[in-house]
C-alpha cells in the first residue's frame, strides 16, 4: 500500500474564530458601556469552559470575556485570572444574555469572543504532518449536518493525533460556536479545511500518497485493515453516509462489525472506533 509522498510547502495558517447570533430584541435596552455587546450569534464566539481554557492556552486573538454576574467559583475563577493577565478585558453580564449569545447551549457561565477562525487547505495539512515527521492522518467529512456531531468528530481527531479535519463549503455545518463548544477546545489544536468539493479533495490526497478510507457498511472489517501509512478517513453524512461519487473515488471501503439489532453507530461514534484503531495502527512502533 506505499504510495509515494507529495507535500506543499505553504505554512499552516493561525487560528482564528467564527461569528455569533444577533442579539435577541428583548435584550435591545441601555447598557452600561462595559455591557455593549453587539455580537452574531453564528461566529466569533467560543463557548464554555474547556474551550475557553484551550483558547487562552493558544496565541489566537481574544477580544473579550463575556463571564456570568454574581459569585464566581471553580475553574472560572482562573479562567477569569488568565485573561486579566492577557490583558483581555472581562465583563460581567446577566445568564440571559449569556443564554440569547450561546444559542441556549450550555455555556457554564462563560463566553469569549476571539477572531475569526482561518481555515486552511488540504497542502497545509499535508506540511502539518511533514513538519511533524508523522504519515498523515485525516478526517474528511462528507456532509455533515449537526454541529455537535462535527464538534464531536474534532473531538476524535485531535486526540488520535489527526493532522487535520476536511469539510466541505455547502450543505454541511461550518465550524460554528456549536461545533467549537461540542469539541471541547479540540478545534483551538486542529487544521481544519473548508473545501468545494469532497470528491476532488480526496483525489488531491491520493495524488499525494495518501490512501482513503470510506466508513461504509459491506467494505473491509476495520480490524483486519492495514492503516500504516499516510491515509484519510472519510465519514459520510449523519442521513445518507458518504455519498455514492465519493465512495467510487475512495481507495477502500471500510467497516466496523455489527453484533446487535440496529444497523449503524452514530457518526461521532463511529469516528471514535474508527481513528483509534487507525491511531493504534500508526503508533505501534
Amino acid at each position: 500500500m506505499e504510495k509515494q509522498k507529495k507535500y506543499d510547502s505553504h505554512k499552516h495558517p493561525a487560528a482564528r474564530g467564527e461569528r455569533t447570533e444577533r442579539e435577541h430584541p428583548r435584550d435591545r435596552k441601555p447598557r452600561p458601556a462595559s455591557e455593549n455587546i453587539s455580537e452574531d450569534s453564528e461566529s466569533g464566539a467560543v463557548i464554555g469552559r474547556n474551550a475557553v481554557r484551550e483558547l487562552l492556552k493558544t496565541d489566537r486573538s481574544v477580544d473579550k470575556l463575556l463571564v456570568q454576574r454574581g459569585e464566581r467559583t471553580g475553574s472560572i475563577v482562573v479562567l477569569v485570572a488568565q485573561a486579566i493577565e492577557k490583558g483581555i478585558p472581562v465583563i460581567e453580564t446577566d445568564k440571559n444574555k449569556l443564554d440569547a449569545l450561546a444559542g441556549f447551549a450550555p455555556h457554564q457561565g462563560v463566553i469569549a469572543f476571539a477572531s475569526e477562525k482561518e481555515y486552511c487547505t488540504v497542502s497545509d495539512i499535508l506540511r502539518i504532518a511533514e513538519e511533524r515527521g508523522e504519515a498523515p492522518l485525516l478526517v474528511v467529512c462528507d456532509g455533515i449536518t449537526d454541529p455537535y456531531n462535527l464538534g464531536a468528530i474534532i473531538r476524535c481527531a485531535e486526540c488520535c493525533g489527526a493532522h487535520g479535519v476536511i469539510i466541505p463549503k455547502r450543505r454541511a455545518v461550518g465550524v460554528t460556536p456549536l461545533v467549537t463548544k461540542a469539541s471541547a477546545g479540540a478545534i483551538e489544536h486542529m487544521a481544519v479545511a473548508k473545501v468545494p468539493n469532497i470528491a476532488a479533495a480526496v483525489e488531491e490526497l491520493k495524488e499525494n500518497g495518501v490512501w482513503t478510507f470510506a466508513a461504509e457498511a459491506g467494505g473491509e472489517d476495520l480490524y483486519q485493515t492495514n492503516f500504516r501509512g499516510p491515509c484519510a478517513l472519510i465519514l459520510g453524512s449523519e442521513g445518507n453516509g458518504v455519498s455514492q461519487l465519493v465512495k467510487k473515488t475512495c481507495d477502500t471501503v471500510v467497516s466496523i462489525p455489527m453484533y446487535g439489532s440496529v444497523n449503524s453507530f452514530n457518526v461521532s461514534a463511529a469516528a471514535a472506533i474508527l481513528l483509534s484503531q487507525i491511531a493504534h495502527q500508526h503508533h505501534a512502533d
